[in-house]
């Protein structure tokens, strides 16, 4: 019997264990840092620190449901479609530069300066053009998050092996079959990780431009109960944010691991796991 590494006889383990073991095992951290905020904040009389307690009893009276409705259902729609024109803009900017590497080193400059840049900078000067509206809110989500997915898919599909391209070549395979049969899934994995840290960018992006955008949304309910002296209001809308975020990773997590799931039997099998 081959031995295996103690990586590998963990992460088996970890897949047999039940699945609301593993919910306990995350949760148990928060848990105990909620309860310590509820215990230390009590007692607190600052207007500007309520206690948990009574934060925690307005979020379900303004949130639950009119307000996932009204508020969180609009920057939802606006999170998604940036988020999905934000993954095929990158995906194909990837592509293309990753297979014409002079293109690539050309206009390396640009990408890094975009890149580089924060959205926050970036935020009058959209203002300026595309006005307060959805348009600069959805452009704004789009830009700043795209960059990750680019490069990384830039690098998934340079990972392509050199003699897997000439037997493609050789075979006069179209451009087509080669993105959707080679290049594509080749660089799928490296798509997912820029894609996850896109989708952390794209809240913050939504949260921002919400702000100083026109009404709607939590980023502009969370400005205007500060602005308002609502200071309740205003940390329930960061509960609802923080849950709201934690729960769009949980639902990522569960596609990439659908979709990746070849992957992940290929690494298995690689490692000499079953």
């Amino acid at each position: 019997m081959a031995l295996q590494s103690p990586q590998a006889v963990a992460a088996r383990r970890s897949q047999r264990r039940p699945w609301w073991q593993s919910l306990l095992w995350q949760a148990w951290l928060p848990l105990v840092v909620l309860a310590v905020i509820w215990v230390l904040s009590a007692q607190s009389t600052s207007f500007y620190f309520p206690p948990a307690e009574e934060v925690f009893k307005k979020t379900s009276q303004i949130w639950f449901p009119d307000g996932l409705v009204t508020e969180l259902g609009p920057s939802l729609a606006r999170l998604a479609l940036g988020f999905v024109i934000a993954v095929l803009l990158g995906i194909l900017l990837g592509v293309l530069l990753g297979l014409a590497k002079p293109a690539e080193v050309a206009v390396r400059p640009l990408t890094e300066t975009a890149r580089a840049i924060p959205g926050v900078a970036l935020l009058p000067i959209a203002m300026m053009f595309f006005g307060t509206g959805e348009s600069m809110k959805l452009v704004m989500i789009v830009f700043i998050s795209m960059w990750p997915i680019v490069l990384n898919t830039i690098e998934g599909v340079r990972s392509v092996d050199p003699a897997l391209r000439s037997v493609m070549a050789s075979f006069r395979i179209t451009p087509m079959d080669r993105f959707r049969n080679v290049y594509l899934p080749a660089a799928m994995p490296q798509i997912f990780s820029g894609a996850r840290i896109a989708l952390a960018i794209a809240v913050a992006v939504m949260v921002a431009v919400e702000m100083y955008g026109t009404p709607g949304g939590i980023g502009y309910f969370i400005r205007n109960a500060q602005q308002t002296f609502r200071i309740v209001d205003m940390w329930t809308g960061l509960v609802i944010l923080g849950l709201f975020g934690y729960l769009l990773n949980v639902v990522f997590r569960l596609l990439e691991g659908r979709v990746l799931r070849w992957h992940k039997r290929m690494v298995k099998h690689v490692q000499g796991e079953s």
